[in-house]
């Protein structure tokens, strides 16, 4: 995968894990979001053992990794082109990957704003909470039909008698098998990453 850049929205979250994996394997990651990313296990790892640490910002607000391979823009969900153009700013070339966990409200603009920065048929990963998918629709139709969209959709964990969140790890870990399917080319599909109930997947 060396070589490649992926897009990762909203990757400081509960999918820092998918950034940092697909650093660890040598991708290029552009990363916008509210907050910087603090770097984990895996780009310590791809980093040489030294974290993140941010060393310069452009006025996109980008920043860059040691060895270049992280950069991090500030990214206002509320301001689609403005973020758009703050990843044009940084970006090496036209995406390979798109993974995107956007909140709902702001999910068609801000897909919409960076599908011109993408590959020609690049893959995309889409990443929904099941609490905030509509029970008599399920699963939204993906935003950009001319990129094979993979669809993830995160739900709970039934623990005894009661449910809790799904870990980080284990979100990363569902988000991760939908990025590897994309990247190898396989037929779109949703991907159901703990308890969700069975109108989110119809």
């Amino acid at each position: 995968m060396s070589g490649r850049t992926a897009l990762v929205l909203g990757g400081t979250g509960m999918l820092q894990g998918c950034a940092d994996d697909l650093l660890a394997q040598g991708w290029r990651v552009v990363l916008p979001s509210r907050r910087p990313p603090r770097a984990g296990m895996a780009a310590r790892a791809a980093l040489g053992g030294r974290g993140h640490v941010p060393q310069s910002r452009s006025e996109s607000g980008a920043e860059v990794g040691p060895e270049a391979g992280l950069k991090w823009v500030h990214a206002d969900w509320e301001r689609p082109e403005e973020l758009a153009e703050r990843v044009r700013e940084v970006l090496p070339a036209p995406a390979d990957l798109l993974v995107a966990w956007v909140h709902l409200s702001y999910r068609v603009p801000v897909l919409r704003a960076v599908a011109p920065l993408l590959a020609p048929h690049a893959p995309v990963v889409e990443v929904h909470d099941s609490s905030g998918i509509a029970s008599r629709h399920g699963v939204p139709d993906p935003i950009l039909a001319g990129h094979p969209t993979q669809q993830v959709v995160l739900g709970i964990v039934k623990h005894g008698t009661g449910t809790r969140w799904l870990s980080h790890e284990e979100a990363s870990v569902g988000v991760l098998e939908a990025v590897r399917r994309a990247v190898e080319g396989k037929p779109p599909s949703v991907h159901q990453v703990g308890d969700v109930d069975t109108w989110a997947v119809r």
